[in-house]
Parts: C-alpha cells; structure tokens; sequence
C-alpha cells in the first residue's frame, strides 16, 4: 500500500514541485492551499506524513499542530515555513526552513 502525504501550503509552485518529488517515490499525494481546505483533506486521507505550511491565507498552519498530534497520532507532521523558524524538533514533528533541499526530504523518510 502506498504511503500517502499532504501538503498544506499556498505556494502553488512549491507545492506542485514537492507533490512531484513524492510521486516519482511512489507516494500518494493530495495537495491543499488553506488550513480549511487542508483539515479536510486531512479527515478524508489520513495521511502517513504531513507537510503544513504556517503563514497560509486563513490563519497560522503550525496552530494546527496539537489538534492533528491529538487527533492523527500516527501522521508526521513536517512543519515549513520561510519565515521566523525556530530551530528545534522533537519526536512528534520536525520543523523545515524553506527552500528545502533534496536532503531535507530524504531525511524525513530514512
């Protein structure tokens, strides 16, 4: 069964060249630009790895982080963003600074 992933992002481009990345490794892949429209993807795919954005167009993706923890203990969540990263991860999530390289993404799946 193949793993699957969602990227909650708004930058479209970014988000077409990770979902591209995945798919050439053989991951299911659904892609969402706001947390509203990313929750639901969520509740619907219950994704393995998740890939959420922080500065999105309704609000703070990384708000989200306890809710999906509580609710998705199984799924990774990769926290990204470009802006104001803080440099810390633990266990339950692991924090990305954009641009992200192919190492960064290699990581998380070793």
């Amino acid at each position: 069964m193949k793993k699957k992933i969602l990227i909650i992002d708004d930058e479209q481009d970014f988000g077409l060249l990770l979902k591209g990345y995945f798919i050439k490794k053989k991951y299911d892949v659904q892609l969402a630009y706001t947390i509203e429209d990313g929750m639901k993807a969520l509740e619907e795919t219950r994704p393995d790895f998740i890939f959420l954005d922080n500065n999105l167009p309704d609000g703070l993706g990384w708000g989200k982080t306890e809710f999906i923890l509580n609710h998705y203990p199984k799924t990774q969540i990769n926290l990204i963003s470009a802006y104001h990263v803080p440099k810390t991860s633990t266990n339950a999530f692991r924090i990305l600074e954009k641009p992200l390289s192919v190492e960064d993404l290699n990581s998380i799946f070793d």
